[in-house]
């Protein structure tokens, strides 16, 4: 199962967890917080020896215009060796690393998500060479799937297309998007949704090759680029993984959350020559027939 989808109420950590020894020589000062996914993407938090607040309150250190944020949600302090995060009692709860805490001690590269905002902490002698890299992956990659965003999306379909073209090789792309992904969003809210989200995202990079890219085109969708692969096997694939997405129910807290996709299939064609935008709406176009034909489907 991917990391992604354990149970959060089976990592609860508190205080008295031992310490990662990574984290036992930090330097006061030397740790920052970095927003990679929410409306303040790439905002840099600098984290010294004094305890900031983060909430939806505006007199809080680091204020969430987010109604699944508590007022007073969490803390950040610095605890003589480290730092830690510590829930405040919030209605939606904090997590580290998809887990749920109440405090935990934190470690160089952990991501903490506090309503819709996922803040990467960022800790060591390399801090500034670290938020740089941070930046950049940000540039390419989804914040909350952690898989390449809609931008590096149209900078692959451009090079495969041009290359497929070229090579005279095949190329397909799939299009697919969770079925009724509102009613999740409305029976189990928008933190179970973005955790539906990324355990899908991680599903799905589990089960295609490495040449195979996926993106996050859209809020529910998600695009997957199969080079050398022609339009009949990849059906075979978009079917493989349909099936897999039926059969491994999503986790959130005490939710389990079952879930299909409907997926759209289409293939670049030499003569006339497919561009990327024609290669799109086609599997745009077969994504909407499977929604037609009933969803939970390949078309």
């Amino acid at each position: 199962m991917a990391r992604d989808q354990y149970d959060a109420r089976d990592t609860l950590h508190t205080a008295t967890s031992i310490v990662p020894s990574s984290i036992q020589r930090m330097d006061p000062g030397s740790a920052c917080l970095v927003v990679i996914y929410g409306t303040e993407l790439g905002k840099r938090i600098p984290l010294g020896t004094d305890e900031i607040e983060c909430g939806r309150s505006a007199q809080t250190g680091i204020p969430l215009d987010d109604d699944a944020v508590s007022r007073h949600h969490a803390r950040f302090a610095w605890t003589g060796s480290g730092y830690l995060v510590a829930d405040l009692g919030s209605t939606n709860g904090t997590f580290v690393n998809d887990a749920s805490v109440r405090e935990r001690s934190l470690a160089d590269g952990d991501q903490v998500k506090i309503g819709h905002t996922i803040f990467k902490f960022i800790c060591g002698s390399n801090v500034e060479l670290t938020y740089h890299e941070t930046i950049y992956r940000l540039m390419t990659f989804d914040g909350l799937t952690q898989i390449h965003n809609k931008r590096s999306f149209e900078v692959v379909i451009e090079r495969e297309v041009s290359r497929a073209h070229r090579y005279r090789r095949p190329l397909s792309l799939m299009l697919f998007d969770i079925d009724h992904f509102k009613r999740v969003n409305d029976a189990c809210g928008h933190l179970a949704g973005d955790a539906v989200l990324r355990q899908l995202a991680a599903l799905v990079s589990a089960n295609i090759r490495r040449e195979d890219i996926l993106a996050r085109v859209g809020g529910e969708e998600f695009a997957l680029v199969v080079p050398e692969i022609a339009l009949d096997a990849a059906r075979v694939v978009g079917e493989k993984l349909r099936a897999v997405v039926e059969r491994t129910p999503c986790r959130f807290e005490d939710a389990t959350i079952p879930i299909t996709a409907s997926f759209g299939v289409a293939e670049v064609a030499a003569s006339p020559p497919t561009g990327p935008k024609e290669l799109y709406q086609l599997a745009d176009a077969q994504l909407y027939a499977a929604k037609r034909g009933g969803r939970n489907r390949v078309a």
